[in-house]
């Protein structure tokens, strides 16, 4: 495992940049162009669903592309640090998973919202995309199924956690230790959803809304 100064610099410096585009906060920036604190609305979270509920299709939708995207680039970075020569071995063959903690944790607790972001399953979709499309998707034909049967967002999100670590062994064997942290986390950031789901309290999605 070793590693030169210059590539500890690449290293450290790729990583602080994924984590901070995990800081763009879409929700949080589109509620305050409306004149709305998202996290003292609705559910208090920063993510698509609430956005939904609060500011509308257009700003949830929007809400819901930046957080993707913000994963899909975390890892692209990770990807391009990677290819130089300053990375080699181990460095090398896990930049990329490691940047996929990065951004997911920089969504989770951004530095700029006083630590205080969203629940993280958009951006964890990013990044699983990025790293193996085949994992993404279908993690997210799971989420969607789930989301059709019960009505519920959070009951998807939490079956789609669920499922990861099934899926990710079998697409992609090597991220398995990164997507378990990645899942611990999403699970813990729902613990008061899988409460509601538990006692039927959730909130149902209105489709034809």
């Amino acid at each position: 495992m070793d590693i030169s100064i210059f590539g500890l610099l690449l290293f450290i410096f790729v990583l602080i940049a994924a984590y901070l585009i995990g800081n763009i906060m879409p929700a949080i920036i589109i509620g305050k162009i409306y004149g709305v604190d998202i996290k003292r609305e609705g559910s208090g979270n920063a993510g698509t669903t609430n956005a939904l509920r609060v500011l509308g299709k257009k700003a949830a939708a929007l809400t819901l592309l930046i957080d993707i995207s913000k994963g899909v680039i975390g890892v692209n970075l990770g990807c391009l640090a990677a290819r130089t020569e300053l990375l080699t071995g181990w460095w090398q063959d896990n930049f990329a998973f490691l940047c996929a903690i990065a951004v997911f944790a920089g969504h989770i607790w951004p530095v700029f919202f006083k630590f205080k972001g969203g629940k993280g399953v958009a951006t964890a979709f990013g990044a699983l995309t990025a790293i193996s499309p085949a994992l993404g998707f279908s993690a997210l034909a799971v989420v969607v199924i789930v989301v059709l049967i019960t009505r519920r967002m959070s009951a998807g999100s939490v079956i789609g956690a669920l499922s990861a670590p099934f899926l990710t062994y079998l697409w992609i064997p090597a991220f398995l230790p990164y997507a378990c942290v990645m899942i611990l986390i999403v699970l813990y950031k729902h613990k008061a959803n899988i409460q509601r789901l538990m006692k039927g309290e959730e909130p149902k999605l209105n489709f034809k809304k």
